[in-house]
This record gives C-alpha cells, structure tokens and sequence, in this order.
C-alpha cells in the first residue's frame, strides 16, 4: 500500500498553531480572512480586484448586481460563522460514484458538502469529561458515538436539519456530521462537523469526518520533538 501524500499548508509552520489537521482530497479551502476584510483595507481592495474580471465578464448590469449581492451574502455567512468561533472552513465536491443513486440530484452526480473546525470556550475539565458533556442531552443528536483517538478522546453525533423559512435557503433537509475533540489544555473544545444535503450518504459523510478526526493532532506533527502533552485538567 503506497504511503498516502499530504499537501502542506504554509499555516503548519505558524508557530502559534494551536491544532493541526488534514483534509481528504475533493475539498477547497475558503480564504475567510481574505473574504472579510474590512472595508477600506488593503486587502478589501485587493479581493475587488480579483472578482473585477469576473464582473466585467458578465452579460449584463442585472447580471453584476446579482452576482455582487451573492457575494456580499456569501461574506455575511461567512461573518457569522467566524463570529460563532469558526476558525476554517472548507467545501468539499466529491462524485458520487455508487450505481443508482439518486442523492446527487440534478448536480451532474456531483455531491457537495461544508466543513468547519470551530472553537468553543468552555469550563475547565478532564477531556473524556468534556467529550461526553459535547453530547450528553444534546437535543436531536442521533448516532452518538464516544472513541479514543490519537489526539485524546471524542465524541460523534449526527442531525438533520430543514433550513427556517425565513432563512431564504432551499427547504432542503441538511445532514449534519459533528465530531467533538477537546483540548488537552482542558478549556477549550473543538468542534468539526460536515454538512451536506446528500442525506441518504450519512454512513459515508461520517466515515469522512472520521478520517479527518483521526488526523488531528494538538502537537506539531512536523517539530523534531513534540513537547509534552498539556495535561492542565
């Protein structure tokens, strides 16, 4: 079995990195800090000039003023989502390859998902006791599931949402994969979870959150010497 290849990003050398993290193939990062700059701000100007020839390649001025709105409501999710301790966040395009099936859609058997990796602040206590709180009660979480991984324990559920009306959003029930993986410093958790609307792949959506649980690690992977693990219970 050959040895599988990880492309590194430039963020794994961050000296002040506080999780590190692999994605599986078929997922694109989202540039969130480059998306939501300030106005004004050297790097607002620059996002502009790198949608200008898009613009300019439009039909029409509906056409622009459409497009221009998609985008400034793609920077108000993504706003909120940053503000709810999203820290990453990624879509993910994966063909849908099992005979027959239908979860694809009219999207050309294409199915498409979002990931995130946020954080969340909480009270201070043993990881394991952490892990089970994440779920413990948690209202709809179905398939909850509890295992050791190489980062430390964590806990897995699963939802299924239908988007509030008022949202504007496809009425469209949406599968949510969350895994919860707290912090050894024992303060902090993270929360990783995959949504999609291919509600009928949850075995295999869960299956992907799975792997990329499993490649998280709260010590440098790439130092010579990782340094002991944080153990402030």
């Amino acid at each position: 079995m050959s040895t599988p290849e990880f492309i590194l990003d430039e963020s794994a050398d961050n000296p002040k990195a506080d999780i590190w993290f692999a994605e599986p193939a078929g997922f694109t990062s989202i540039p969130l800090s480059a998306l939501l700059n300030p106005p004004g701000s050297t790097g607002a100007t620059q996002l502009r000039h790198a949608i200008e020839p898009l613009l300019e390649s439009t039909p029409s001025d509906v056409t622009r003023e459409r497009l221009l709105a998609q985008v400034a409501t793609g920077q108000q999710l993504l706003a909120a989502l940053v503000e709810a301790g999203t820290a990453h966040c990624s879509i993910g395009i994966h063909h849908d390859d099992v005979s027959g099936s239908e979860s694809a859609g009219d999207n050309n058997g294409l199915l498409f998902s979002l990931f995130t990796l946020s954080w969340q602040d909480i009270a201070a206590a043993a990881p394991a006791v952490t892990a089970a709180r994440a779920v413990a009660g948690a209202e709809g979480h179905a398939n909850v599931e509890y295992l050791e991984l190489p980062c430390g324990p964590a806990s897995f559920s699963e939802l299924v949402r239908t988007p509030n009306p008022e949202s504007g959003l496809p009425q469209d029930p949406v599968l949510q994969v969350f895994a919860h993986l707290p912090h050894p410093d024992g303060k902090r958790l993270v929360v990783l979870a995959l949504g999609t609307t291919a509600v009928s792949r949850r075995s295999e959506y869960r299956s992907l959150l799975h792997q990329i649980a499993e490649n998280v690690s709260f010590e440098n992977p790439f130092a010579e010497e990782a340094p002991p693990r944080a153990r402030d219970c």
